[in-house]
Formats: structure tokens, C-alpha cells, sequence
């Protein structure tokens, strides 16, 4: 989908209904709304504040706070928090069971893989630790990971060694793209069998070279698993293109989806490679205990089974046809937009400063990671909360010990003024 391919219209009929005009725009007044009734079939620009004004109407964000932290958790539209209601609402007034799976087209055609390639889990750790569990590995075999790690990829990796006696192995990433590459193949011997990633790191909001990662493990026979918690939403998300055999996201960050939802990919032909460890109804084709027999699925589907909320996946089918109508690419375009604004600010600041994202194309989304040089990041973040309440994250990750500012199509270029305004007085 290209940027202009996405109209006021379509986006306008997402948060309507489908009734353009003729439902309530949530918090959107008459007048204005008459304005975009008008000028639906304009396209959207990155830089149309009046059209991304309305977009931040369709959010219950309150006046009292700046929120800048959409990197730890998403803000879900009306139409979102609108589908989960009706949606319990319809389960307990009919005693109806199942529903979840029918998410799962809609999350495959999302990330471009098949319906057979995506298991439901509840975060990305869930994901992440099915294929750390998971995965063929004995003492010794080594994983290579960054050092900009979220716990959530992390952890799992560490307590298969704890448990298993595998390696872990890591390196960090480099400013430059082919500088990052020529680091993990440094880290590579007869030994290694994962490279095991963030596609855009957690801390700094670098985008790493996903589809380069993953030629160079498919040339050297070695697994690749993308951290993709930060990808759907701020950016476009193609798993073939990238090339990974595994990639883990979430529900809840820009995909701006209900808290406790997520998807794991697994490349179809690696499905039976990894053994389930957590298991139930769905993920079988038959068992009978008289006989002691169990048949596990062939397919990604042997990873998520038993009950689960049928309201929190069709909040998150809600949450990709938000995303979709108001098109990838412009939101991609937008959070751009707002990262360098706040860029070019904090530049101001000459040494002062340290902008860790790096500027490189193709290299940084809607996050920027900085440190001051005379002001402590934690004293920083509290600062801006408790003083200001502007919503940040400290990054104290392996020693970072940094700020990081993550924006999405509901933020504001005043809101990035007002964040470098409060920066500026203590740096």
C-alpha cells in the first residue's frame, strides 16, 4: 500500500462504522467534521496536522498527560476498545465459545505469511520463549544476541542456558548497517546455531538489518529469529521479504491492539522442528488416552491452544483495520516526521547530547534513544513525569543508562516542542 493510497474516506469509514457522516466521530466537533466530510478524498500527508488532529481524536488520551512512551505500550482507539466490548458483551449473552481464531487470516495477511504460519500467543515472550524452549539445542550450541535486548528476548535464551548449557553470545549493533552485519559474523563459528535479534531494538528504537541478518544465517545454516515488538505499526511488515524462520510480536505497541495479544510466525517448513513444550486442545489431530496416543500439529497452530479471549483478538482484528484504512506507509511517514522534528531539536544542543538512533536511511522509525551528557537519564524521566507529566522511558538496559522517546500517529509536533523545551533546561 502505497501513501497516497489511503483516503479520508477509508479512514473516516473505520471509525464510523462504515457510515460515513452518519455515525458519531468521537470527540469531534460538528463543524470540523462537516470540514472533512468535504475534503474526504484528499490524500493523507505526514505533515497534515489538521488531518492527524482528527486521527488523535479517535484515541481517549487524556489532557493530562503528554504520553511519548508508545514503545511500552500502545494506545487503543475507540474502535478497538469499541469491538472488545461488543464482543464480550455477544460471548456472555449467548454462552458462545471459540471466536479467537478468527483473527488469525487477518494477522497472516499482516505479516505476509500463511494462515498455517502464525500461532496466537498473548506478547511477544510468549513467542519468543516458544521458539527458545523450543529449538534443538544441546550444552554448548551457541546463540548470538545484542546488547540492546529487551528482557523479554533476553531472558528466555538465558535460562535455556541455565537449564541446557547453551552459549550466549553477543555483540552491539553499529551505527552503520554493514558495520552491525560484519559484527554477528565476527561472533560466528562451526558452533553457532541461532541469531536471535531484535528487528528494531527496544532501547534506541534502531531498525536493524533484518533481511541482511537473515540471508547471512540462511548462508551459514543458522537459525534467525526476529524480536519484532516494535515492527507492525510503525512500520510495514513482510516476514517473506525479511527472510527469518522465526518472528515474535505483540498486539499491544504500534499495532495499537488490546493488552495480552500477539502473534509468532514460524516458517512452515520449521513448524515440526520445534517441540511444543506448552500444550493443549488445538494443538492436536487426535489423541486417545485409552491408547496413549497424541498427534501434533504440522503447523504453527501446535503452539497456541486451549481457551482464550475471543473479545482481546477481535479487538486486535479491529486494531490491523485501523492501521490498514489509515495505511501503514502514512503512519510510517508520520512517526518520521515527529522523530526527526525532535532530532533537529535535541541537535541543538551540540555536545550536550547524544542522539543514540541512528540517522542512516532505512535505520530509525518513530523512537529516538539520546543521553544528556551532565543530567542523570533516570533523574531525567522522573523530571519529566512528576514535573511536566510527560510519559518517557529510562533505558537502564545493560548499562545504557539512557532516554528514550517512541511517537505514534496520535502525537504531536507540540508535544515533541514541548519534550525538547524541558530537555533543553536541564542539559
Amino acid at each position: 500500500m502505497t501513501p497516497l493510497a489511503v483516503s479520508r474516506r477509508g479512514f473516516i469509514r473505520t471509525v464510523t462504522g462504515g457510515a460515513v457522516g452518519g455515525a458519531v466521530l468521537y470527540a469531534f466537533p460538528e463543524d470540523a467534521r462537516a470540514k472533512y466530510i468535504l475534503a474526504l478524498d484528499q490524500s493523507v500527508d505526514g505533515e497534515d496536522e489538521a488531518f492527524w488532529k482528527f486521527v488523535r481524536t479517535q484515541f481517549p488520551l487524556s489532557r493530562d498527560v503528554t504520553y511519548l512512551n508508545n514503545g511500552t505500550m500502545g494506545v487503543s482507539p475507540f474502535v478497538v476498545i469499541d469491538a472488545v466490548r461488543a464482543e464480550l458483551e455477544d460471548v456472555d449473552s449467548h454462552g458462545r465459545y471459540g471466536g479467537w481464531e478468527d483473527v488469525r487470516p487477518k494477522l497472516a495477511a499482516l505479516a505476509g505469511a500463511s494462515v498455517e504460519e502464525i500461532s496466537l500467543t498473548h506478547n511477544v515472550t510468549e513467542g519468543i520463549c516458544v521458539v527458545a524452549a523450543g529449538l534443538p539445542l544441546k550444552r554448548g550450541d551457541e546463540v548470538i544476541l545484542t546488547d540492546h535486548e529487551h528482557a523479554g528476548n533476553a531472558i528466555p535464551w538465558l535460562a535455556r542456558a541455565r537449564r541446557d548449557g547453551i552459549v550466549i553470545r553477543y555483540f552491539s549493533p553499529a551505527r552503520q548497517a554493514a558495520v552491525t552485519l560484519e559484527r554477528i559474523e565476527a561472533l560466528i563459528n562451526s558452533r553457532t546455531r541461532v541469531i536471535a535479534v531484535p528487528h528494531i531494538t527496544c532501547t534506541t528504537g534502531q531498525v536493524l538489518p533484518g533481511r541482511e541478518i537473515s540471508r547471512l544465517g540462511r548462508e551459514k545454516g543458522i537459525w534467525v529469529m526476529l524480536d519484532a515488538a516494535h515492527t507492525p505499526g510503525m512500520m510495514p511488515l513482510d516476514v517473506k521479504a525479511l527472510g527469518c524462520d522465526f518472528l515474535a510480536t505483540c498486539g499491544h505497541k504500534w499495532l495499537l491492539g488490546p493488552k495480552g495479544t500477539g502473534f509468532l510466525y514460524v516458517r512452515r517448513e520449521l513448524a515440526e522442528l520445534l517441540e511444543p513444550h506448552w500444550v493443549g486442545g488445538g494443538v492436536d489431530t487426535g489423541w486417545d488416552v485409552r491408547k496413549g496416543t497424541l498427534t501434533l500439529r504440522t503447523d504453527a497452530h501446535r503452539f497456541d491452544f486451549a481457551t482464550q479471549s475471543s473479545a482481546l483478538y477481535v479487538g486486535l482484528g479491529a486494531a490491523v483495520d485501523f492501521i490498514h484504512n489509515l495505511g501503514q506507509e502514512n503512519v510510517t511517514r508520520r512517526g518520521r516526521v515527529l522523530a526527526n522534528r525532535l532530532r533537529v531539536r535535541l541537535a541543538e544542543l551540540g555536545d550536550r547530547v547524544e542522539i543514540l538512533t541512528p540517522s542512516e536511511e532505512g535505520g530509525y522509525g518513530s523512537v529516538l534513544g539520546f543521553r544528556l551528557k551532565n543530567y542523570p537519564f533516570d533523574k531525567l524521566q522522573q523530571l519529566l513525569y512528576e514535573k511536566h507529566h510527560i510519559v518517557t522511558r529510562a533505558v537502564p538496559e545493560n548499562g545504557l543508562n539512557s532516554n528514550r522517546i517512541s511517537m505514534h500517529c496520535y502525537n504531536t509536533p507540540a508535544e515533541v516542542d514541548l519534550v525538547a523545551d524541558v530537555i533543553r533546561t536541564v542539559a
